[in-house]
C-alpha cells in the first residue's frame, strides 16, 4: 500500500530549471538534467507523497485525467523503485505519456486531494513522476515494439500526424488492422513538430516515437493533401476506394483574428502559428526564420500557452523587450473556492517558464489600434483599459473599456495568441460531404462517426484546440470505434465519449 504520512514528511518539489542565462542560449529543453541516481530518487519522494485515496480523482475523466491513467498505482511502484512495472502501467492507458509528460497542464494535479488545502503541501508532483517513467522506460529499453500476431485484412487511412492521429494509428496498427497516416507537411508530428518550441519538447522525443510506429508497421505518407489535387495530393476518391475507414485528425488551426481593429492590416502583425512553425522549422535546420523578433519590440495578445509559446520563442530570438497581454484581470495565486472549487481547473495566475526568462505581463487590457509608420509597418499599439463580461443568458462575451486613458507601447512584432476558431476550411471535408459545425468542428455521433459512413474524427477536429492529453484519449477512443466498424466488436479501450467535457468548462 502508499505510504499514508508521505505527504507528511515531504513537500511538493518540481524539477528544478537550468539558469536563464544557460537556456537562452540554446534551444534545449529548460529542464535541469539530473545525475539519473539523483533523479530516481527525487522523483521515488516525490511519488510517496501519494496517498492512493479511495476516491482519486486525479484519474477522473470528469475533473482529472481524461486518458484514466492509473497514477496511484505508479505512483506506488514508483515509491518501490519497480520502475518496470510502473512503465507498464503507465503505457496500458497512454500512448505517449512522454509527450504529455511534457506539455499537458496536469488536470490530474488540480483534482489531487492534496489540492484541497495549502496545509498539505501542494498537489503530488504527479507530471514530473510521469515524465520521468518515461524517460527511465526509454533508458533501459522497457519501451518495445508491439507486433499484431494477426492482420484484419482491413485498411485505415488517418488523416493527420497529431497526437490524436498518432494515438489511434498505433492502437489500430496493434489490433491488427493496415494503417497508413497521411501528413501534408514534409514533416510528421503535426503541432508537436511545428507548434510546439524545442524548449518544451525536443523533437528528438517525437522521432523516438515514431520509430517505433514505423517498426511496428504503420506506414506514413508525407507532403500529402488529402482531397487537394496539387503534386503528391490524393483524392477523396482514392480515399474512399483504396481504404475501409478513414480517421479524421486533422486539428483546429484556423487561428482567431482581430480583422476590426484599426491597422491589422500592418507589416509585422501576424498570427501566432505564423511564429512559432518557421521557428520550430529553423530548428529542424531548414535555414532561417522567415519572423524574426531579434533586435524588436514583441507584443503578444493572448494570455494562455501559444501566448507563452511565442513568449519563449522571441526572448530566445533576440527580442529587445517582450510583452504579453492579457484582457481579463490578473487570476489569484491560489484556487479561489467560491469561484473553481476543488476537483474543477482553478483560475489562477499561471506562470510558464518563458516569463521567468525576461519581458512583461499586462492584465486586463486590449489593443484599441495599430499604428503604423511611413512605410506600412507597425512601430506601436496603443492599449486600453478594459473589463470582460458574459450575457448569463447567451454566454456572449463583452470587452468593455475602462476609462479614457490611451497608452502606448513601441512594438516592430505584434504576435497574435487569441486562440483558434476551428478546423480550417479544406477541399477534404468538402468532397467528404461534411460541413462544420457553429463551433467550426466536425461532428459526429456516439460511435464517432461522421455523417458520412465509415469516416470518423477525433482530436482537436472534433472537439475543437484542447490539450495533449485529449487528443490521445480522443486518438484512443476513436480507434476502438474504428476497429468495431470494421470487425463487429473490439478489445481496444475507449476513455472517452464524444460528448465528454472536462467537469471545469461543464
Amino acid at each position: 500500500m502508499a505510504d499514508p504520512k508521505g505527504f507528511l514528511n515531504h513537500q511538493r518539489a518540481d524539477a528544478a530549471k537550468r539558469p536563464v542565462e544557460e537556456r537562452l542560449g540554446d534551444w534545449r529543453e529548460v529542464y535541469r538534467e539530473l545525475p539519473l541516481v539523483e533523479r530516481d530518487r527525487e522523483v521515488g519522494t516525490q511519488a510517496s507523497r501519494c496517498m492512493d485515496c479511495g476516491i482519486p480523482f486525479c484519474h477522473s475523466g470528469s475533473a482529472g485525467c481524461p486518458l484514466g491513467n492509473l497514477i496511484p498505482e505508479w505512483n506506488d511502484l514508483v515509491r518501490r523503485g519497480d520502475w518496470a512495472m510502473a512503465g507498464e502501467r503507465l503505457h496500458a492507458t497512454n500512448n505517449f505519456p512522454e509527450f504529455t509528460g511534457r506539455l499537458c497542464p496536469a488536470p490530474c494535479e488540480a483534482a489531487c486531494v492534496l489540492a484541497i488545502s495549502p496545509d498539505a503541501g501542494g498537489a503530488v508532483a504527479i507530471k514530473r513522476v510521469e515524465s520521468t517513467i518515461a524517460d527511465v522506460s526509454w533508458e533501459r529499453g522497457y519501451v518495445t515494439t508491439v507486433r499484431s500476431t494477426v492482420s484484419s485484412g482491413r485498411r485505415v487511412a488517418v488523416v493527420g500526424s497529431g497526437p490524436a492521429g498518432l494515438a489511434a494509428a498505433q492502437q489500430l496498427t496493434r489490433a491488427g488492422h493496415e494503417v497508413t497516416v497521411f501528413e501534408r507537411d514534409d514533416r510528421l508530428g503535426g503541432l508537436l513538430r511545428y507548434g510546439i518550441p524545442e524548449f518544451k519538447l525536443e523533437k528528438k522525443v517525437l522521432d523516438r516515437r515514431l520509430a517505433q510506429l514505423r517498426a511496428e508497421g504503420t506506414r506514413f505518407v508525407t507532403g500529402c493533401e488529402v482531397g487537394g489535387t496539387g503534386p503528391g495530393a490524393l483524392s477523396v476518391e482514392r480515399l474512399r476506394a483504396e481504404y475501409d475507414a478513414v480517421v479524421l485528425a486533422v486539428g483546429a488551426l484556423r487561428g482567431r483574428d482581430v480583422s476590426d481593429v484599426p491597422g491589422r492590416s500592418l507589416h509585422g502583425v501576424h498570427l501566432a502559428m505564423d511564429h512559432l512553425v518557421p521557428a520550430n522549422r529553423a530548428c529542424e535546420g531548414d535555414g532561417p526564420t522567415s519572423i524574426d523578433a531579434r533586435g524588436k519590440h514583441v507584443i503578444i495578445i493572448g494570455g494562455g500557452d501559444t501566448g507563452a509559446d511565442c513568449y519563449g520563442t522571441a526572448v530566445r530570438q533576440g527580442a529587445l523587450s517582450v510583452t504579453q497581454l492579457d484582457q481579463y484581470p490578473m487570476p489569484p495565486q491560489s484556487r479561489d473556492s467560491t469561484r473553481s472549487p476543488w476537483p474543477v481547473w482553478p483560475w489562477i495566475l499561471r506562470t510558464y517558464a518563458a516569463h521567468e526568462e525576461g519581458g512583461e505581463r499586462l492584465f486586463a487590457v486590449a489593443v484599441e489600434s495599430f499604428v503604423g509608420d511611413a512605410n506600412g509597418a507597425v512601430k506601436s499599439v496603443r492599449l486600453r483599459e478594459v473589463k470582460v463580461s458574459k450575457d448569463p443568458a447567451t454566454g456572449v462575451r463583452a470587452v468593455v473599456p475602462v476609462g479614457e486613458q490611451v497608452r502606448e507601447l513601441p512594438a516592430d512584432l505584434v504576435l497574435l495568441a487569441i486562440g483558434f476558431e476551428g478546423v480550417e476550411h479544406m477541399p477534404l471535408l468538402e468532397g467528404l460531404g461534411l460541413t462544420l459545425s457553429p463551433r467550426g468542428t466536425v461532428a459526429c455521433g456516439q460511435d464517432w462517426q461522421t455523417a458520412t459512413p465509415g469516416t470518423f474524427v477525433c482530436g482537436d477536429a472534433h472537439r475543437g484546440a484542447s490539450l495533449v492529453v485529449w487528443a490521445i484519449a480522443e486518438g484512443r477512443s476513436v480507434a476502438n470505434a474504428v476497429d468495431a466498424y470494421l470487425t463487429g466488436a473490439s478489445d481496444l479501450p475507449a476513455p472517452v465519449r464524444p460528448n465528454a467535457l472536462p467537469l471545469s468548462v461543464v
